[in-house]
């Protein structure tokens, strides 16, 4: 293709992203220099030098990025935030209007802009409500920062969507491949036998305030079990979010102000900080449960005391993080947030370059959610 004809098409794909949503072609991004040089590790985090930018910063900046709603990503302090609409509703339920940026934002999953010599969009990631890789174009490279995401189906956000590109930076939280995790449907019919089966005990699982709740119910909804649900307190006001954004949850209860009669036999979801603190014996002879990818590894379930682990992940696992990355076309991966080792072994397996960001401050999953609880 004429290198004229070429730029043309590439000027029209980005300025009518919405018609092309799902569809970003790999010859729009090569023919650049291979190795991507414009995006730099700063103590504040990944910084975007053209754009001036920082993708999910870890102190305030000037301009923030923000992948979704988890407090490891979404940080307070910063003066302006972009991100997904959803995200930036999260930011503020969360943190309070001043905290959540002095001036926010909103872009749609494929929404177009031009920042300096930067073109920006948000494609989904499938993580939580609103959460999104980040998209940008710079001398005709396209780097993705992916943040956290699944390949899961999930119905309380918007799946995935790979995006073909030069530079993919992915998270590796599930990155050994031990971690091949179930299918998510056989670990609600697993809870849910246990619940038939000890009718006159309650069940208490341990799920985050963000995503893992809203899809707990979903999967529980989806499986067959349309009971009221009973909810910790801490657990209500996200769930009010997503109902606000047209997820359907149904009837939710608040444990806190119910009888402990009442919850016999039912399911009770709470932080996982409070299915062993004083909280949970309140419950009629609970069974303690906690849904999390981590509960793959028994050690863990044991050493938290749990009687029922539900193995449910919001992050991509082992098989899910390769597939993803070879199926990008990235010659480069930028891997971090988790088990960055073996994944950039298996990626050099593929001939795939890959370089390790060690970004700290990100949490696993369920340090995060010990943080949700306070939050």
């Amino acid at each position: 293709m004429p290198e004229k004809v070429r730029e043309d098409v590439c000027s029209l794909v980005l300025r009518n992203a919405h018609a092309f949503r799902g569809f970003f072609p790999r010859s729009c991004t090569t023919g650049g220099e291979d190795w991507v040089d414009w995006l730099e590790l700063k103590p504040e985090g990944l910084f975007c030098v053209p754009g001036a930018f920082y993708i999910d910063p870890l102190q305030p900046v000037a301009h923030a990025v923000i992948t979704h709603g988890h407090s490891d990503h979404a940080r307070p302090g910063h003066e302006l935030v972009t991100g997904t609409p959803e995200t930036l509703a999260i930011m503020r339920l969360r943190m309070g209007e001043g905290r959540a940026g002095q001036a926010q934002q909103a872009l749609a999953y494929g929404e177009v802009i031009s920042i300096g010599d930067v073109q920006l969009w948000l494609a989904p990631a499938g993580h939580v409500l609103g959460s999104a890789q980040v998209v940008m174009e710079y001398r005709r490279q396209r780097a993705v920062v992916s943040g956290d995401y699944k390949r899961a189906p999930d119905p309380t956000c918007v799946p995935f969507e790979v995006v073909p590109c030069d530079l993919f930076v992915t998270e590796a939280t599930f990155g050994l491949p031990v971690f091949r995790l179930p299918d998510p449907a056989h670990e609600i019919a697993k809870l849910l036998h246990d619940v038939r089966l000890f009718p006159e005990r309650t069940h208490v699982v341990g799920c985050y305030a963000l995503g893992k709740c809203q899809r707990l119910i979903a999967l529980l909804r989806e499986g067959g079990y349309h009971d009221p649900l009973w909810l910790h307190g801490a657990l209500l006001p996200m769930c009010n979010l997503y109902e606000s954004f047209g997820i359907s949850l149904g009837e939710l209860r608040s444990a806190t102000a119910a009888k402990k009669g009442e919850m016999r036999g039912g399911i009770v979801l709470a932080p996982p900080s409070a299915i062993a603190d004083r909280w949970a014996r309140r419950l009629p002879d609970p069974v303690v449960c906690l849904a999390s990818g981590w509960m793959h590894v028994r050690q863990r379930a044991k050493a938290r005391g749990v009687e029922l682990p539900v193995v449910i992940s919001d992050h991509a696992d082992w098989d899910a993080l390769l597939e993803t990355c070879q199926a990008t076309g990235a010659k480069e991966i930028w891997v971090t947030h988790g088990r960055e080792d073996a994944l950039i072994y298996a990626l050099g397996k593929m001939q795939i370059r890959g370089r390790a960001l060690r970004l700290l401050g990100y949490e696993e999953e369920d340090e995060q959610a010990e943080q949700e609880v306070s939050a």
